[in-house]
């Protein structure tokens, strides 16, 4: 056999003859694209857009799928939340669940439980992607159709003003409190004057005298008596129906500068460094004495459960109580200034807030439950007050040097609602209405700047303060 004949049959047997199919004309090419839906990966290769990643998800554990969850992962607006379903939806074939209740709910044939698929399977919709201008896919785009919640409008002014001379600027004294039954204490000077929100009557309740002043207000929990810490270091317990003194009870070497309820036991804080359980209901002063601090207890506030007794101090300490115990059961060092400013979360057991002074500038949250610390922010000033909302997840701060604001945060991820100002001088008093909706605030401007901040309850109405039923222009005396 010669050479070429070799070739040719060494040829003939090694190659696949090909034939060459007459080219489609385009409405037939348009029909085939309608017909064949199917993509053929490798088969060593599973095909992504087949394979049930939400089920391989699924199986991990929440720790290895979030090793960093942090309190800023809960806190996404609406714009990134839509962006990451897209993100899921196109990448991982994750869809939503449909808002649409009338979606057909037939018995379905049970879904593969196969991890790795390697033949997709055909989908609706993509006839129309294939000859759609939108980048995103037909079954994409349900999610830019959602109709969305219309933001939360904050008026940026205070709806009422209230005059309130001689209002001392003392970055250690609370002088203003909200009862549950709508009255508004405050301590002015040598007097006290209560102001009713439901009929902007106001009272002068008492009057300590030329030789003494108000450092501190509390309402009990049902708004019927009112105590007043005294710079003598004396604290007093009212009754408001009848403008009477109940009694005077002595204990502490220094003012009165913060007080707290619970119950029927009275905590007061001193710049005797001291902090004393008063039992009203018995005769003694007081019932225990608490030594922690080495200088001016400036903040106290109770747990909701009423387990836990949180007090700041000039010494920058942070301390946790029982009332069982007379040593602090936790103890926080991390702020650089006096912590006056501390608040418990109606929403949450053990969720602990409290900011620094000028040298700190910083709201610190704490888990009193494992004691851990849980974040921090530098608020950039002097942080006088903290209080929480009752009605959403959010926190207000009111701040000092140098730019005297009044910050609404979204809690967890602490980002800034809003941003109110109106006050000349430090903002170091803030109280909250018994609705939740409005927050009072006060500076040694001597004003009192009254916000409407929350939404309501859906379930209560006309309750609460309204900007069409007080007056602008008053006094508080």
């Amino acid at each position: 056999m010669d050479e070429s004949t070799s070739s040719a049959a060494y040829d003939y047997g090694l190659r696949t003859p090909v034939v060459r199919k007459p080219e489609k004309q385009p409405e037939q090419l348009q029909s085939q694209l309608l017909e064949d839906n199917c993509e053929y990966s490798d088969r060593f290769i599973p095909s992504r857009t087949a394979s049930n990643l939400e089920s391989g998800f699924s199986l991990l554990s929440e720790n290895t799928r979030r090793p960093n969850s942090s309190a800023s992962d809960a806190g996404r607006d609406e714009n990134s939340a839509a962006y990451t379903q897209l993100l899921r939806s196109e990448l991982l074939g994750i869809r939503s669940a449909p808002a649409d209740k009338s979606e057909d709910t037939r018995i379905r044939s049970p879904e593969s439980k196969n991890l790795f698929q390697f033949h997709p399977s055909v989908r609706g919709g993509t006839a129309h992607d294939a000859f759609s201008l939108s980048p995103v896919p037909f079954q994409s785009s349900d999610l830019f159709n959602t109709p969305r919640k219309a933001p939360r409008k904050i008026a940026k002014v205070p709806f009422k003003v209230l005059d309130a001379p001689q209002l001392q600027d003392d970055f250690y004294l609370n002088l203003v409190d909200w009862s549950s039954a709508n009255v508004l204490s405050v301590g002015l000077s040598n007097c006290v004057y209560l102001w009713s929100a439901c009929t902007s009557r106001v009272t002068k309740l008492c009057d300590l005298g030329p030789d003494d002043t108000v450092t501190s207000v509390s309402w009990t929990k049902r708004g019927a008596h009112l105590a007043v810490g005294t710079n003598k270091g004396e604290t007093q317990i009212w009754d408001v129906a009848a403008c009477k003194k109940l009694r005077t009870m002595a204990g502490h070497r220094g003012r009165v500068g913060t007080m707290a309820w619970n119950g029927f036991v009275l905590s007061t804080g001193s710049r005797d460094h001291n902090i004393l359980h008063r039992d009203v209901r018995q005769a003694q002063p007081y019932m225990s004495r608490l030594t922690g601090h080495r200088q001016e207890v400036c903040g106290l506030k109770w747990s909701f459960d009423e387990q836990q007794l949180a007090s700041g101090g000039n010494d920058n300490k942070l301390y946790i109580w029982s009332l069982r115990s007379t040593e602090p059961v936790l103890k926080f060092n991390d702020h650089q200034a006096a912590v006056k400013a501390i608040a418990w979360s109606p929403h949450q057991h053990g969720l602990l807030a409290s900011g620094g002074g000028t040298a700190d500038r910083c709201i610190r949250f704490w888990n009193t439950v494992n004691n851990t610390a849980l974040s921090c922010i530098d608020t950039g000033s002097q942080v006088c007050n903290l209080v929480w909302s009752k009605n959403l997840n959010e926190i207000v701060s009111t701040h000092g040097y140098s730019l005297n604001q009044i910050i609404l945060w979204k809690y967890p991820s602490m980002n800034k609602v809003t941003t109110l100002t109106g006050h000349t001088y430090r903002v170091l008093y803030l109280a909250i209405s018994p609705d939740g909706q409005t927050v009072v605030t006060g500076a040694g401007d001597e004003t009192l700047r009254f916000w409407n901040v929350f939404p309501g309850t859906k379930s209560r109405s006309g309750s609460g303060l309204s900007s069409a039923m007080l007056p602008l222009g008053r006094t508080i005396r």
